[in-house]
């Protein structure tokens, strides 16, 4: 292989392929619909709007909701 190498210059690299965009669709519909997900659980999930009852997910997220500014008392 030194010798291929001395020879040519250039070794051999593999060049990766690009995944084409109607593959990865479906993972960044998933992963958005995650973060939506997860945006109200931390910023909305509590009084009117509330799926869960009590104050549990609340508790849960609580540190979560001050560190990326949203209110809650």
């Amino acid at each position: 292989m030194t010798e291929a190498v001395l020879k040519s210059g250039n070794p051999a690299v593999a060049q990766p392929t690009p995944i084409p965009l109607r593959e990865l669709m479906p993972w960044i519909i998933f992963g958005g619909l995650l973060l939506l997900l997860a945006i109200y659980f931390v910023g909305a999930e509590e009084g009117a709007t509330s799926l869960v009852p009590g104050m549990y997910v609340h508790e849960f997220v609580h540190d979560g909701r001050h560190l990326l500014g949203f209110p809650c008392h």
